[in-house]
């Protein structure tokens, strides 16, 4: 007995799904012009997400309006081209700001926050303190985990998270960064937890919770996310490999309306 034939759905069906370059037609042996433009405009809007600059002052504000101190430090790169140049540079602290973090310090805490322009400063811009305010309201919860830091981070890598940790004397460290500009989301924001940190820790002693952008991951499902990588984080006093996420047992809620800015 032959199995019933699966119905068959046209490959256009698929663009209802997702922002991907699917089912885009042909003109020829070519593309239709307009799947062309669209590219090359979707390209455009990557390259300038890498080089667009830094406000930091913009995002100091909208963080101010949370109720939040800020330290502002920068890393060795010198220059936006230095940064792409030289990754390792964007991994350390420039003297100066790793001595005005050391000032800052008065006590260590569970949880530092650093916000990192990474290769889409665009995406801190949109995000960020929309992510952080959802995140504050969510820690605030049941067993209430406090942000003992708030560091804002030019010429930011991950890692520069962990020297950064480290000199706070912060249990963990949460690195909201620009993610690297896709064709589709130039403005995606990544969240990176690091327990323990200190220079030299490895991408698999952290967990990562991407895609936060409009299309993609919302505020509040990544705030939920992230808050439930802090608790249990502090709780298991790991981070990485050894921590599975299992937020999506907790359903995502809307935990607030309003956003800074």
């Amino acid at each position: 007995m032959s199995d019933p034939a699966l119905p068959r759905r046209p490959t256009l069906d698929l663009r209802a799904f997702t922002p991907a370059r699917v089912a885009l037609g042909r003109s020829g042996a070519s593309l239709p012009t307009k799947a062309l433009l669209d590219f090359t405009l979707d390209h455009a809007r990557a390259r300038d997400a890498v080089h667009a600059a830094f406000d930091t002052p913009r995002l100091i504000a909208d963080l101010d309006a949370l109720g939040l101190a800020v330290t502002e430090v920068r890393s060795r790169a010198v220059d936006r081209s230095d940064y792409l140049r030289r990754p390792d540079l964007g991994r350390q602290l420039e003297p100066d700001s790793a001595q005005r973090l050391v000032q800052s310090v008065s006590a260590p805490c569970q949880l530092a926050v650093v916000i990192g322009d990474g290769l889409s400063a665009a995406a801190v811009h949109s995000h960020a303190a929309i992510v952080v305010g959802r995140l504050l309201q969510s820690l605030a919860e049941d067993d209430a985990v406090a942000v003992g830091h708030v560091v804002v981070a030019s010429g930011a890598r991950v890692a520069l998270g962990d020297e950064i940790g480290a000199v706070l004397g912060a249990r963990m460290v949460l690195m909201l960064i620009g993610e690297r500009p896709g064709l589709s989301a130039p403005d995606s924001l990544g969240a990176y937890l690091t327990f323990a940190p200190k220079p030299g820790r490895t991408d698999a002693e952290r967990n990562c919770v991407s895609n936060i952008h409009h299309a993609g991951l919302s505020h509040d499902e990544a705030a939920l996310k992230i808050a439930w990588l802090v608790r249990e984080g502090l709780a298991r006093e790991v981070t990485g490999v050894a921590l599975k996420d299992e937020s999506a047992d907790r359903a995502p809620r809307q935990i607030g309306t309003s956003s800074p800015g």
